[in-house]
């Protein structure tokens, strides 16, 4: 049993399993910590189009530089504070506010530092330093960035936080050894997420094609074989459109039960499933149904609260929420209708009455004009979205599982 105490991760590669135990370590003693206190009389005239490289956490995601929105200095700017100085192997991260966020600088083809809201850290040849951010990138950190959240309401990383920061480590061809692993599924996570932005990219691009523009009565794009005119009709017209229903108090738990088989549609359900509900954690007991709309078929729906504008379609018993307008006997082809809502989402804003939050008028989307084609044309278009849309979800699955993975594997190949 002696093997439960020694100081070794649940995960390691095999010709490791029988080496030392892991060392703790604390980052002060192995790394160069700096971070910017400021550059006090830095006016916004100095700011331009070239010259070294100024980056901020927001030119940061999922561990990348967006080197193409970075701030550019006066080279006598970058002089001023030689010792943040980027180099290649240096983890930069956020020091301010939004804690963390860290990159690896690598292929530094550019004279580059960090703002006042930035820290770096410069490890020693002890510490490899693709194996110290994936560190950043672990619980391990985020619980330092927890504890440092959770006292404070403005959150600050201090250059002693990070000295004093404790973690484990083997050998440095042990770690080499995960960094390269970590890495490589970082770059596969990478490729993924590209793919699923082009395929994003593609869909928003069809949708400003394929409905007509504000002031336009057809689109710039069409299927072959369709030439008839769209014709111009309220909203109102094609679909009776309704209000949902809400018991109050909406917090009693007699208005729910889990033996249910009608779910209760919350926005939250509508942003993690994409507007398509094909399943509802919250169940509505008989009471709850009958003081709200119950659907038992796939019905368009659109969000007039919180998240405005948002189509939604059910296909799943749903008693719906009064901050959601149900259309009901359509004239239209309903995943028409729903990809048209999707294109229309940004322009409800502006219609929005203004508040603690913006509410969309009911009366003012059955009076909303548009131009729509023959049903047949709008079951081609419907389809040909409805499939883009399965493309897309493909994409976010096998995305989250391989982040899924990323973090079992942290969780695992660390202590």
């Amino acid at each position: 049993m002696s093997h439960i105490n020694k100081k070794v991760p649940k995960r390691r590669f095999q010709e490791f399993n029988n080496t030392d135990d892991w060392e703790q370590r604390v980052l002060g003693e192995n790394a160069v910590i700096k971070g910017r206190l400021g550059w006090k009389s830095l006016k916004q005239e100095e700011y331009r189009q070239d010259g070294p490289s100024m980056i901020a956490g927001k030119h940061i995601k999922k561990g990348e530089i967006d080197w193409r929105k970075v701030d550019h200095i006066p080279i006598w700017r970058y002089e001023e504070s030689p010792e943040i100085k980027l180099e290649n192997g240096d983890v930069i991260f956020s020091k301010d506010g939004s804690l963390g966020n860290p990159a690896l600088i690598t292929n530094l083809r550019e004279m580059a530092t960090i703002n006042s809201t930035m820290m770096l850290v410069r490890t020693d040849n002890t510490i490899d330093s693709e194996f110290f951010y994936q560190i950043m990138t672990s619980d391990i950190f985020k619980k330092l960035v927890y504890i440092k959240v959770s006292g404070s309401s403005i959150p600050h990383l201090f250059q002693s936080d990070m000295k004093n920061f404790q973690f484990h480590s083997p050998t440095v061809e042990e770690q080499q050894k995960i960094g390269i692993f970590l890495k490589q599924l970082d770059n596969t996570i990478a490729l993924h997420q590209r793919k699923l932005e082009k395929v994003k990219a593609l869909k928003t691009a069809y949708l400003s094609e394929m409905f007509p523009a504000e002031g336009e009565t057809k689109p710039k794009r069409r299927f072959a074989g369709f030439t008839d005119d769209w014709q111009e009709h309220k909203l109102g017209d094609l679909s009776e459109i309704v209000r949902g229903a809400s018991p109050r108090p909406i917090n009693d738990m007699k208005w729910f039960s889990d033996n249910s088989d009608v779910g209760w549609l919350r926005i939250s359900d509508v942003t993690e499933q994409s507007g398509r509900i094909i399943y509802l954690q919250q169940k509505l007991s008989v009471a709850g149904q009958m003081k709200t709309r119950v659907l038992r078929e796939p019905h368009l729906l659109l969000s007039i609260a919180a998240t405005v504008g948002k189509p939604v379609v059910n296909y799943v018993n749903t008693g719906v929420h009064d901050g959601f307008l149900i259309f009901l006997a359509p004239l239209f082809d309903l995943e028409y209708m729903f990809q048209w809502l999707e294109m229309f989402k940004p322009n409800w804003q502006k219609y929005g009455q203004s508040g603690s939050q913006i509410n969309l008028n009911s009366e003012l989307v059955r009076n909303h004009k548009i131009f729509i084609p023959t049903i047949k044309e709008q079951q081609k278009i419907g389809t040909f979205f409805k499939q883009l849309d399965k493309t897309i979800a493909l994409h976010q699955r096998k995305l989250k599982k391989l982040q899924n993975i990323k973090k079992a594997y942290l969780n695992e190949m660390f202590i």
